[in-house]
C-alpha cells in the first residue's frame, strides 16, 4: 500500500463525524448549531449529555490511534524513524480530518481527543501521563477547555524533559501540538480570562441557583 493512499484513508477515518451523526441521529439536531458550535467531544458533553459524549469522545479518539496504526501497512521497519515520521503525518492527517470532515461539509471540532488517540497510538505511556495531567485539572477547575491546554503544554515538556525521544520530528510535532492548541482554543482563553467560560458537570453536581 503506497504512502499517499494510507494517508488519504487517515484523512478519511479522521473526517468521521462524530458529533455531527450523533446529534443528528440520536438526538434530532445539529451539534453545530448549538453550544459552542463545534462539533467535538467537549460540546458533545454540554449539549448531548455525559454519556453521549462519552462516546463521542472514544470514537474520535480511536479515529487518531486506528489512523496511526496504517504506517504497519507500509515499508518501513517498525519504531525506525521513518516508521515514527509517518505515524506522525498519518495521526496529522486524521486529525485534519476531524477538524475538516469531507462527510460533514468541511465543519468539525478541534481534535484534541483525536490528537490524543495518535498520541496513545505512539507512544502510550505518555499519553497516560497527559490523561492524568488533564483530569487533575478538569476535577480542579471543571473546565475542559483549560484542561486540554494544560496537558497540551505538558506534551513537549514530557517530550523534552522527561521521556527525552529521540526522534527530531517527534519533538517538533510535540512543540507544535502545545502552540497549535492554545491557537485553538483562543476564543476559550478570553472567556476564561472574563469568567463566562462554560462548566462541564463530569465530577460535580451543577451549582443550584
Amino acid at each position: 500500500m503506497t504512502i499517499a493512499i494510507i494517508l488519504v484513508l487517515a484523512y478519511l477515518i479522521g473526517s468521521v463525524p462524530t458529533a455531527v451523526w450523533v446529534s443528528r441521529i440520536v438526538f434530532g439536531i445539529d451539534i453545530r448549531e448549538h453550544g459552542s458550535g463545534n462539533a467535538g467531544a467537549t460540546n458533545a458533553f454540554r449539549i448531548l449529555g455525559k454519556k453521549a459524549g462519552s462516546g463521542v469522545m472514544l470514537v474520535d479518539m480511536m479515529k487518531g490511534f486506528l489512523a496511526v496504526k496504517l504506517a504497519l501497512f507500509s515499508p518501513f521497519l517498525v519504531n525506525s524513524e521513518p516508521f515514527v515520521n509517518l505515524q506522525i503525518f498519518l495521526g496529522l492527517s486524521a486529525v485534519v480530518g476531524h477538524i475538516f470532515p469531507i462527510w460533514a461539509d468541511f465543519r468539525g471540532g478541534k481534535g484534541i481527543a483525536t490528537l490524543f488517540g495518535m498520541i496513545l497510538s505512539i507512544q502510550p505511556i505518555v499519553a497516560v501521563s497527559l490523561v492524568a495531567v488533564f483530569l487533575l485539572m478538569l476535577m480542579l477547575t471543571r473546565y475542559v477547555s483549560l484542561s486540554s491546554i494544560t496537558a497540551s503544554i505538558a506534551f513537549p515538556l514530557l517530550i523534552l524533559f522527561i521521556f527525552n525521544a529521540h526522534e527530531l520530528s517527534y519533538r517538533l510535532f510535540a512543540i507544535a501540538t502545545a502552540f497549535l492548541v492554545v491557537l485553538t482554543h483562543h476564543k476559550n482563553i478570553s472567556r476564561l480570562l472574563t469568567g463566562n467560560e462554560n462548566k462541564v458537570p463530569i465530577f460535580r453536581k451543577r451549582n443550584s441557583g
